[in-house]
């Protein structure tokens, strides 16, 4: 056939153009030291006069203050649902001196890696739980950080002290009040420990007890906690009836809660990450036990669906990286450990991105986040993750942004 009117036609001219992989640096990062959840606790305390702890986080001081996280609670899902949430849906306009502006999680978003920044006030590359289930480089296993398995000393896991502690020995009166079966869990010990742990069954019975250890005196800081909203996600989705459900439920709690408030109080009302439901489809779900390109040169995959740690086989980092980028690389952001660190995935940008040389290698070869509806699954080693609906992890704004709303007596 004769060529165009510009010319005749090459196979270059044809050819699909090549794809383009995201760039690292483009990840919307978590606003270590100005707006993450590590910045909570210590933005609390230092307003308590507990010495020691600074934040980039600005909070009117209160004598009396009560943190309570609701797992799974997005900023975007809590906005998305006024009817379901209408007393939280309240406060999204008036709190934080009426801008309503959410926390990011850090990343992953995944619960014991924002529990323990949370707690510590500490970035993950500080507090060395960078992922729902990390190499042991001590080992040479996954370790999953959330069940704690397989064992490991948790003082010389997390070394650091928790915020709570800090605030119990400089005379605050400090104390959890969640789950009963949390009371012993290495996570609560090196993340969420110092004062008195109160366990209740109860979503009512949390608050109602907060409530009191609030105005125990003068000077107090109470946690509390409720999952079933992250349960009901994980189960169901987010776009479920069960999930709505929960959500009408933990809006009661939180009023039964502010309404209880002893003077001089503050509530803060959080979460640990948002979720995202992704498809049941071989587009949305890669399933890396059975991708021959995915599996070559990984020895383990830690991490969980939206935000992937790899462990390559000794000489395969580079490849590994390279097969990832292209297989992937325009819906996950794949970065090798040190650009992922570099880039600030882990704390703040630049130099050591933050990141504890005990922590370094816990982190993978290679870290992969999801930009898009995409989950990178394992069906044969990880068949309830991968049977979920409502997945999170990643740094997107749905499963980053968290409320921080407020209530003041």
């Amino acid at each position: 056939m004769p060529g165009s009117a510009t010319g005749p036609t090459t196979a270059a001219d044809s050819a699909w153009p090549e794809p383009v992989p995201l760039d690292p640096r483009t990840a919307p990062l978590p606003r270590y030291g100005t707006g993450s959840l590590a910045d909570l606790l210590p933005a609390i305390a230092a307003g308590q006069e507990v010495p020691g702890l600074t934040s980039g986080l600005a909070l009117a001081p209160a004598d009396r203050v009560c943190v309570f996280l609701v797992d799974g609670l997005g900023w975007e899902l809590l906005r998305d649902h006024p009817a379901e949430a209408p007393f939280l849906t309240s406060l999204l306009s008036t709190s934080l001196n009426g801008t309503g502006a959410p926390l990011t999680a850090g990343f992953p978003s995944t619960t014991a890696t924002s529990l323990a920044s949370v707690g510590t006030g500490l970035p993950p590359g500080a507090h060395g739980l960078p992922g729902y289930t990390v190499a042991d480089p001590a080992t040479g296993r996954l370790m999953n950080q959330l069940r704690w398995q397989p064992w490991t000393d948790p003082h010389a896991w997390q070394p650091y002290p928790t915020v709570f502690q800090l605030a119990d020995a400089a005379g605050v009166h400090t104390c959890q009040v969640s789950a009963p079966t949390f009371a012993e869990t290495p996570l609560t010990k090196i993340a969420l420990s110092g004062g008195t742990f109160h366990g209740r069954l109860s979503g009512e019975e949390r608050m109602d007890l907060a409530a009191e250890q609030l105005g125990a005196a003068d000077r107090s800081l109470v946690y509390t906690y409720y999952s079933e909203v992250d349960g009901k996600g994980h189960r169901f989705g987010v776009d479920s009836a069960e999930w709505r459900d929960q959500l009408r439920y933990v809006d009661g709690l939180a009023q039964r809660l502010a309404e209880q408030l002893p003077p001089r109080a503050a509530l803060y009302v959080t979460a640990d990450h948002g979720m995202i439901d992704i498809p049941f489809d071989p587009e949305s779900r890669l399933d890396f036990d059975t991708d021959w390109e995915l599996r070559a040169g990984v020895a383990l995959l830690g991490g969980e669906g939206r935000a992937r740690h790899l462990y390559a086989v000794p000489g395969a980092a580079g490849d590994v990286l390279a097969v990832w980028r292209e297989v992937v690389g325009e819906r996950m952001w794949v970065a090798s450990r040190d650009e992922a660190i570099e880039a600030g995935w882990f704390g703040p940008p630049g130099g050591t991105g933050g990141v504890d040389d005990r922590v370094y290698r816990r982190i993978g070869d290679i870290v992969a986040a999801a930009r898009d509806d995409i989950a990178i699954v394992a069906s044969e080693t990880e068949p309830k993750e991968s049977a979920m609906v409502g997945l999170h992890g990643s740094m997107t704004p749905v499963e980053q942004l968290v409320p921080l709303l407020e209530v003041r007596s």
